[in-house]
């Protein structure tokens, strides 16, 4: 018996809650169009079972399923927003208190001009 990935079992509060609003939020944009788990997993290229489970916020559904969906929904453009280096306010303070205030010296004159 192999053991199970810790993440697909147990993942952290945050990530299972995350997982289950996108699932959500994917059901309610294929019920708006009026459209089956069949029909979706068609457009996409997956299996009924693949679509039913990224509804329900599986954490072992492929990404790339999540975002066909969003494809499929023409949400796709929202995916953009995700991990925005422009708006990582944690990492831009963390790289600004390691940034180098001055350039070093590295040694010897360099005549190469």
């Amino acid at each position: 018996m192999t053991a199970r990935n810790p993440l697909l079992v147990s993942p952290p509060y945050e990530v299972e809650d995350a997982l289950t609003r996108l699932g959500m939020r994917l059901r309610t944009a294929r019920l708006r169009r009026n459209l089956t788990i069949a029909e979706v997993g068609k457009k996409i290229g997956a299996g009924s079972r693949a679509i039913g489970d990224a509804e329900k916020g599986k954490p072992s559904t492929s990404v790339a399923v999540y975002a066909a969906l969003l494809w499929v929904f023409d949400l796709i453009g929202d995916l953009d927003v995700v991990a925005d280096p422009s708006r990582d306010v944690e990492g831009m303070a963390l790289a600004q208190r390691h940034a180098r205030s001055r350039a070093r010296h590295t040694g010897g004159l360099d005549n190469d001009f």
